[in-house]
């Protein structure tokens, strides 16, 4: 008689209940509603001249001043990937580097005057959230914000 090799021990979570139709829906509304900000987005940025990473990390950068291994956490990409994006644009005077007053081991990537200008026409030309936003009263869009901030596990 042979012996089969012993496996370790997996704890196994329970099986989820099959999702209601309500939540299938709303799960395929969300869907349909990040692929079409993602479409304009693209297109947005091409107009700027900008790949669509290009223009997140710009806009990112246009909010605050970052090391780029945060900007790469926040946008879920490799460090390496940011570098290679921040040395582009950095090579058209949209950002720069600069050294992190806190930490003058650590640099910082900014957006420049230009970067900010940029990222501001950018912005302004995104126009597929703001037409249907505009039909929802301020409380509904406080709501919505609310209850996204929530399934997102951040404070409302």
């Amino acid at each position: 008689m042979t012996s089969s090799p012993a496996t370790p021990h997996t704890p196994r979570t329970p099986p989820l209940p099959p999702a209601d139709a309500l939540t299938v829906e709303v799960v395929d509304l969300i869907a349909t509603v990040v692929a079409r900000y993602h479409e304009e987005y693209e297109e947005a940025a091409a107009r700027h001249t900008l790949t669509g990473a290009q223009a997140r990390v710009l806009t990112l950068l246009a909010r605050e001043s970052l090391p780029m291994r945060k900007v790469a956490q926040q946008l879920r990409c490799e460090p390496s990937n940011i570098t290679g994006i921040v040395d582009r644009l950095e090579s058209r005077g949209l950002v720069e580097r600069r050294p992190d007053p806190d930490d003058r081991r650590v640099k910082l990537a900014a957006a420049t005057e230009e970067g900010h200008r940029t990222a501001v026409r950018l912005r302004e030309s995104l126009n597929f959230a703001r037409e249907p936003l505009a039909a929802l009263s301020t409380a509904e869009r406080t709501s919505l914000r609310d209850l996204l901030r929530r399934m997102l596990g951040e404070d409302a």
